[in-house]
C-alpha cells in the first residue's frame, strides 16, 4: 500500500529555519505574534502555572516565555498529558502536516479548563506574492510550480477545533502589511523568519531570473503604493479550552424563559397549522 507523501517535507524546513537564526534578521511576525498573546493572556480572569509553547524557533521563545516548556513543533509532539494549563502553539501550525492532530495532542496535555492558544499564518498571507509568481511562471514557462505554502481559510480554521474536541471555540485573526523597496528584500525577510517554501512537492530546478523579474512587474504594477511592493500578513489565532465541568454549557433547546419578539419589541408571527 503506497505512503502518501507529507505536504511539508520537515529536513527541508529544519534547514530553512537554521538558516534563519544564522542570519539573525527581523522577526517581526514572530513579535506581532508574541504581543498578540499576551494581550490575550492579559484578558483572560486566570493565572498560569505550567506553561508550554510549541515553535519551531525555542531560542526566540524562551526569551519571551523564560518559564515556559519549550516543545519542538515536530509531527509528535513532546507534550505529557494533562501536564499543564496553557499551552501556546506558536507561529508554525501553518507549517504542521497534520494540524487537528497537533491540535489534538496539545489539548491532551491540557488540564480539565486549561488553555490553547494557536496563533500561525492564515490563508491572505503573501496573496500579492502568490499571484505574480503565478502570473509570471505561466507567461514564461507555460506552467505553473508549487512556490509558495497553501493556508487555510478562517473560515475552515475553526472546525479544526471542534474536529479536535476543544470547548468554547473561537477563531479569529489580525491582518498586518509590510511595505518593501524590492522583490528581493521581501524574500529576504522570508528567508530571515524560515517562511520560505519547504513543501516536498515542489521544483528541485533553478528557478530562472526572469521569472522573478517579470513577478516584480506584475508586483509592481499591481501591488504596490508611493513606490513600494505591499505584502499581506494574515495572522490566525485559534483559542479553545480543554473541556471541564465548570465551563458554561448551551441552554436545552426549548428551555428557554423569554420570548425574542419581546426582546426585539416586536409583534409574533403565528402560523396556521
Amino acid at each position: 500500500m503506497a505512503t502518501q507523501t507529507p505536504l511539508v517535507n520537515r529536513d527541508r524546513l529544519d534547514r530553512h529555519r537554521r538558516r534563519a537564526e544564522r542570519i539573525g534578521g527581523d522577526f517581526f511576525l514572530h513579535e506581532e505574534a508574541r504581543l498578540d498573546i499576551q494581550d490575550r493572556l492579559s484578558m483572560v480572569n486566570k493565572s498560569f502555572a505550567d506553561v508550554a509553547i510549541v515553535t519551531g524557533f525555542p531560542t526566540l521563545w524562551k526569551t519571551w516565555f523564560p518559564d515556559a516548556t519549550i516543545i519542538s513543533d515536530t509531527d509528535t509532539l513532546g507534550l505529557a498529558e494533562q501536564s499543564y494549563d496553557l499551552v501556546i502553539h506558536a507561529m508554525s501550525l501553518h507549517w504542521a502536516n497534520d494540524p487537528v492532530g497537533q491540535l489534538i495532542q496539545c489539548n491532551r496535555a491540557l488540564r480539565p479548563d486549561g488553555l490553547m492558544l494557536a496563533i500561525f499564518l492564515g490563508d491572505e498571507t503573501l496573496k500579492e506574492l502568490r499571484i505574480s509568481l503565478a502570473e509570471a511562471e505561466i507567461a514564461i514557462s507555460g506552467g505553473l510550480s508549487s512556490r509558495v505554502l497553501p493556508m487555510g481559510e478562517i473560515r475552515d480554521l475553526g472546525g479544526l477545533l471542534q474536529r479536535a474536541s476543544f470547548a468554547l471555540p473561537v477563531a479569529d485573526k489580525m491582518v498586518r502589511k509590510a511595505s518593501y523597496k524590492t522583490l528581493n528584500r521581501l524574500i529576504y525577510d522570508l528567508r530571515s523568519m524560515g517562511e520560505t517554501a519547504a513543501l516536498s512537492q515542489s521544483s528541485r530546478r533553478f528557478t530562472p531570473k526572469s521569472i522573478f523579474n517579470l513577478a516584480e512587474t506584475i508586483y509592481s504594477e499591481h501591488y504596490s503604493q508611493d513606490g513600494l511592493l505591499i505584502a499581506t500578513f494574515d495572522i490566525v489565532c485559534l483559542t479553545g479550552w480543554a473541556p471541564d465541568d465548570s465551563q458554561p454549557k448551551p441552554l436545552l433547546r426549548g428551555s428557554a424563559k423569554a420570548r425574542l419578539a419581546d426582546a426585539l419589541g416586536t409583534n409574533e408571527l403565528k402560523l396556521r397549522s
